[in-house]
C-alpha cells in the first residue's frame, strides 16, 4: 500500500476545557496509480488532512505511512528530505518566482537534492513542460503567461522529482471554468502516465466528477461518495 492513513485525528488546544477537534479518526488507503478527490464545506478539515499527508503538520493521533515509511518518526532533516523526494504539492496560488524563467521554476525542487543528476533532471523538466503544452515557453517569465498556463507550470514543478504522492489543494480555484477543466484533466492525464498517488481537494463538483474515487469531508469525518 503506497499511502495508508489509519485513525488520524487532529486537535488544537483552546482557552476552554475542550480542544478544537478538526479531524476525527480519518482512514484512507490509496495505491500507486489511484486518484481521489476530496470535497466538503470550508472548515470541514480538508486542508488540515492534506497538510498532514504532506507532512507540513503532525497528527494528534493515528498513523500515516507512505511506501511503508511513517514520516513522523523521522528527524527534522530526514523529514524535509523525505517530503522533497516523495511528495509533490500544487496549491491554489501557483507560487512561481517572478524573476525566474518557466524552466528555472520547474527545477527549483531539484536544488535541494544535490544527488540528482542535473542534466537528466533538466531533460525531464523540459519533457514535463512539453507535456503540459509549454515546450515553446521555457524562457518566458510567469508574468508572460496566463493564469491557466502558470498553474500548468506548477503542475510540472510538482512532478519534477517523480513523487510517490501528489497533493493538490484547490488547484483550479483561481481559474475560469474552461481553464479549470483543462487543468483537472491534465492532472489526471499526467497521474496516469506517472502512476503516482493523486489527491485533490476541491470545491468544484465538475472537477471531482473527473476522479474515479471521491470522498466528502464533514466535521472532520471522511466518507466515500457513491
Amino acid at each position: 500500500m503506497s499511502l495508508l492513513v489509519n485513525q488520524v485525528t487532529k486537535e488544537y488546544p483552546t482557552r476552554g476545557p475542550e480542544p478544537l477537534v478538526v479531524l476525527r479518526g480519518v482512514n484512507l488507503q490509496l495505491q500507486r496509480g489511484e486518484a481521489a478527490a476530496i470535497m466538503g464545506p470550508s472548515g470541514s478539515g480538508k486542508s488540515t488532512l492534506l497538510h498532514i499527508l504532506g507532512t507540513l503538520d503532525r497528527p494528534t493521533s493515528g498513523r500515516v505511512t507512505l511506501d511503508g515509511t511513517d514520516p513522523f518518526t523521522l528527524k527534522e532533516g530526514e523529514l524535509a528530505a523525505f517530503r522533497n523526494a516523495r511528495i509533490g504539492f500544487i496549491f491554489q496560488d501557483h507560487h512561481l518566482l517572478p524573476q525566474c524563467s518557466i524552466l528555472e521554476n520547474v527545477l527549483i525542487p531539484t536544488l535541494v537534492n544535490r544527488s540528482t543528476q542535473a542534466r537528466e533532471t533538466e531533460a525531464y523538466a523540459r519533457n514535463l513542460l512539453e507535456r503540459v503544452g509549454l515546450g515553446s515557453r521555457l524562457e518566458h517569465r510567469p508574468a508572460e503567461l496566463s493564469g491557466g498556463e502558470r498553474q500548468r507550470v506548477a503542475v510540472a514543478r510538482a512532478l519534477v522529482l517523480k513523487p510517490t504522492l501528489l497533493l493538490a489543494d484547490e488547484p483550479t480555484g483561481n481559474l475560469d471554468r474552461t481553464n479549470a477543466q483543462a487543468v483537472g484533466e491534465l492532472l489526471l492525464q499526467l497521474h496516469e502516465q506517472e502512476r503516482n498517488v493523486l489527491i485533490v481537494v476541491t470545491h468544484s463538483a465538475d472537477i471531482a466528477r473527473l476522479f474515479p474515487r471521491r470522498y466528502e469531508m464533514n466535521d472532520g469525518i471522511l466518507e466515500p461518495l457513491t
